[in-house]
């Protein structure tokens, strides 16, 4: 087999204002709608295939959306929970059935041009992308744990802390990654496949592992500060 090289695609798209008629269309709703009428409404766009589900759910995540961008994809079976806490950049790409967990009084911001891998969860009570970030199928962010304290109750009865999660720009999040609450990675760094990140990872490393650990510095990284 021989390796082959290819131009990438998605990030180097630029994002063309998206058509009025869906501007239209989500301000209508966004007045005439409740957020629980919109929530439902979005429910049966889901998994509807095709070029016509795909503007459906874009228009109706605009219209619960505190902010969404011009080119936004959404895929079948996208999960949004809390959407009124989401802002969401332009040419974002959002793989089918991607899990997003917001909650009501949350804060979550996915950066311009970022793409997010199928069936990948996000916790994003407290969580910011940034820009082109690309996020691996599988992969996972915790924003909250429980204390644990009490002993003497079950562990899912005790308080929940939420963590800032914060991924800076033109990250790479392997597939089936893990990043941990409370955890801030550096922009342009590398987290391999599978890696459970449990720290913080510096701008333009390179980590793996479980738990990760910082295996390298990236190239240019001198150039790019």
């Amino acid at each position: 087999m021989i390796d082959r090289t290819v131009t990438a695609v998605h990030a180097r798209q630029a994002a063309a204002p998206d058509p009025p008629d869906e501007l239209r269309r989500a301000a209508a709703l966004r007045r005439d709608r409740s957020p629980e009428e919109l929530l439902e409404v979005y429910g049966g766009a889901m998994y509807r295939d095709g070029p016509q589900g795909a503007i459906e759910r874009r228009v109706l995540l605009r219209a619960m959306c505190l902010r969404f961008g011009n080119g936004v994809r959404v895929g079948v079976g996208v999960v949004v929970r809390h959407p009124h806490t989401f802002e969401i950049g332009d040419a974002v790409f959002i793989g089918d059935q991607v899990i997003l967990q917001g909650r009501h009084d949350g804060h979550c911001v996915v950066g311009a041009h970022s793409w997010l891998g199928p069936q990948a969860y996000f916790d994003c009570r407290d969580m910011e992308l940034g820009e082109y970030c690309g996020w691996g199928p599988g992969a996972k962010v915790l924003g909250s744990e429980h204390t644990g304290d009490p002993a003497n109750v079950p562990i899912i009865q005790t308080d929940l802390v939420i963590k800032p999660v914060r991924v800076g720009k033109w990250t790479d999040i392997g597939v089936n990654a893990v990043i941990l609450p409370g955890v801030t990675i550096g922009d342009g760094a590398i987290v391999g496949a599978g890696a459970v990140v449990t720290h913080d990872i510096p701008a333009y490393a390179v980590a793996a592992g479980v738990p990760a650990r910082v295996l390298h510095m990236r190239r240019g990284r001198e150039e790019r500060a």
